[in-house]
């Protein structure tokens, strides 16, 4: 069957938003739509222009016999913002205070479109690293971990407090968590997580940064690296933080329990020398 170009364009596109970070050979859709290996250079230069052009990422070209293109997803600076921005504005609402400080987010993470914003803009700053696996402790981290991992194509592995039957053999650790300074315990089952990995570590909040620091200690038990951390919330800066080199979306800035109010600001991500489509 012979495609038409404006056809080939449509199921091209299709094709790979579906498959972020796939290499796909030019023989694949030149197959597939019957089409010479030109023609499809050139279609694939008009996708990869309307991409960026939009704000939906860019078509990266691999040279060579093994060769081919791939769709990574990446944000445009002034998209970034406005994503920042709006998930500034849901969460200074005065009823989301909690005591100690914390914010209430349950209904945010359930929220499908402000998680999809979440995902594409922590995978846009790591979308140059090598990852294998993304890392997140249960429960509250696995939706933002579920949305970056479906613009990154890799597998979620889930950190519990405890071991469950259903999980086999596991390995567990002990960590100080943070500014608590209690000694608590992580989980994680051994067939989860492949010896040597590359891992993406995610947290939707991080304080002391105590349970961040325990998952990087629990990969040194898989021989794993670390690729990186991606937080959603930051609190404000803390004396004996546990982490440093990590990626936030928002800062929580202030917090007044008596009058209920809560400032936020933007977190380190314009600051973490991130490069962003034109």
């Amino acid at each position: 069957m012979k495609f038409k170009r404006s056809e080939r364009l449509i199921d091209m596109t299709h094709y790979l938003l579906e498959r972020p970070h796939q290499l796909v050979p030019l023989t694949f859709f030149s197959e597939r739509y019957g089409s010479a290996k030109s023609s499809i250079s050139e279609d694939l230069t008009i996708v990869k222009e309307t991409f960026e052009g939009r704000g939906v990422g860019t078509v990266q070209t691999v040279p060579g016999a093994a060769g081919g293109v791939k769709y990574v997803p990446k944000v445009n600076s002034q998209e970034a913002k406005e994503m920042i921005d709006e998930l500034c504005v849901h969460l200074e609402s005065s009823d989301r205070l909690l005591p100690g400080g914390y914010l209430y987010m349950t209904d945010l993470l359930g929220n499908p479109q402000l998680m999809k914003s979440v995902g594409k803009l922590l995978a846009s700053a790591f979308a140059e690293k090598d990852i294998d696996v993304i890392m997140t402790v249960a429960t509250k981290g696995i939706p933002i971990a579920n949305a970056i991992a479906s613009y990154l194509n890799v597998p979620v592995v889930i950190v519990r407090r405890d071991s469950r039957v259903t999980e086999g053999s596991t390995v567990s650790i002990n960590y100080v968590s943070g500014s608590s300074k209690r000694i608590q315990s992580m989980v994680l089952s051994k067939r989860s997580l492949k010896e040597g990995s590359k891992v993406l570590v995610v947290d939707d909040f991080m304080k002391a940064g105590g349970t961040i620091n325990g998952m990087k200690n629990l990969l040194e038990e898989f021989s794993a690296t670390l690729s990186g951390i991606g937080v959603l919330v930051e609190s404000n800066s803390i004396d004996g933080r546990l982490v440093d080199d990590y990626v936030s979306l928002l800062k929580l800035s202030d917090v007044n329990e008596k009058d209920k109010q809560i400032s936020l600001t933007e977190g380190n991500y314009f600051q973490s020398n991130l490069t962003f489509l034109p």
